[in-house]
């Protein structure tokens, strides 16, 4: 009997000793925590990933990876503009830093709210809210936590309107230059010279988009006509692809054989009004050629991924700076698509006048209208 006690003993000792070993393995291994989710969903995933420079937990031991949370705009992940290109953001950030990140897309102002206090109060070091229609919530939000980082997409600044607070990073776009450069593309290849644009809300960071559209096109083409049409003037007015199919539409009946959208999700009904005219098409925020390859002309890209990713490696290097930041053409920050996707339908020459137009507004000799 006493041989068996001790059989059993050294068999016990071995598998605590074999336990401990495999617990070691996973803290090197970096087991993180990174959340997807639907609308209402909190609950985290657990998936592999590695640990990176971040916040330091005590001598002796590997720091924490970095951890991001983000609110999304409305419209929410899979709007193939705006919120993915967020989304795109925090998985190079994933890949090149090993943070863990974790998203909520809320089902109305209350939720967005509520859930920027659910992250900064469960401690990530990072909290995300993207879109214009944050700004008030966030600043209110960093307040009350400011030992935890910040940052909007598309800050709206108030005139008169105190600064945010230091924990607050404002992310800003001179969407207008873009805007500019895919304008001056579509008045050098409209045949009808009647060019559309179809807005989401209509709000001052649209109406920024319209009148750099506009200007482009009259810098090219003074003859020509922009017609302006928008989906509402609520938040909704990002998510409504009937109401933008119908924009779209009535726009071609009038003869317009250009159409440039700045409206999130209700964009993908003016691509099925393209697709169903042979109307050219201009996307927006990300490369859209996917959404109608028979008509899209170019896109206007503003790199939502690029501010994302950059605002997560400065707080994991521990310079994160508060205040308002702009992006524009100086600072690449928004850009045009031509590649070879699109190569033949834009053309070298008009390539050539586009790109003119923009080292003329990167370097400052050209000032482009935001209003």
């Amino acid at each position: 009997m006493g041989k068996r006690r001790l059989a059993v003993l050294a068999l016990l000792v071995l598998a605590n000793a074999a336990l401990i070993m495999w617990g070691q393995f996973c803290v090197g291994a970096g087991v993180g925590v990174r959340s997807g989710g639907t609308r209402g969903t909190t609950a985290p995933r657990v998936v592999d990933a590695p640990v990176s420079a971040g916040p330091s937990v005590g001598a002796g031991v590997r720091p924490r990876a970095v951890r991001v949370g983000l609110v999304f705009d409305v419209g929410g992940l899979g709007d193939k503009s705006f919120n993915d290109l967020a989304h795109a953001g925090l998985l190079r950030a994933e890949a090149e830093l090993g943070i863990e990140f974790r998203y909520i897309e809320p089902g109305d102002g209350a939720d967005r709210e509520s859930a920027l206090r659910l992250l900064a109060a469960e401690g990530y070091d990072l909290v995300f809210g993207v879109g214009f229609i944050f700004t008030d919530d966030m600043r209110a939000v960093a307040a009350r936590f400011p030992k935890t980082h910040f940052a909007t997409i598309d800050y709206a600044v108030t005139p008169g309107q105190s600064a945010p607070p230091a924990n607050l990073l404002g992310l800003r776009f001179r969407e207008h230059e873009g805007a500019f450069l895919v304008g001056a593309a579509a008045g050098l290849v409209t045949k009808t010279r009647k060019i559309g644009f179809v807005g989401g809300m209509q709000i001052p960071l649209i109406r920024k988009f319209e009148a750099g559209f506009a200007a482009g096109v009259a810098q090219v083409c003074p003859a020509c006509e922009v017609l302006g049409a928008y989906a509402g003037t609520e938040p909704k007015a990002f998510a409504d692809p009937t109401m933008g199919k119908e924009l779209a539409l009535a726009q071609i009946a009038r003869g317009v054989d250009v159409i440039f959208h700045a409206s999130g999700k209700t964009g993908a009904g003016v691509f099925a009004a393209a697709r169903e005219t042979g109307r050219l098409v201009i996307g927006v925020d990300a490369d859209q050629f996917d959404e109608a390859p028979c008509c899209v002309l170019t896109s206007m890209v503003k790199r939502v991924d690029v501010a994302v990713l950059e605002t997560v490696r400065a707080v994991a290097r521990g310079d994160f700076a508060g205040g308002v930041r702009e992006l524009g053409l100086a600072e690449d920050g928004v850009g045009w698509v031509y590649d070879e996707r699109n190569r033949a339908r834009v053309g070298e020459s008009v390539r050539a006048e586009v790109e003119a137009l923009r080292q003329r507004i990167a370097s400052g000799e050209l000032v482009v209208p935001s209003e």
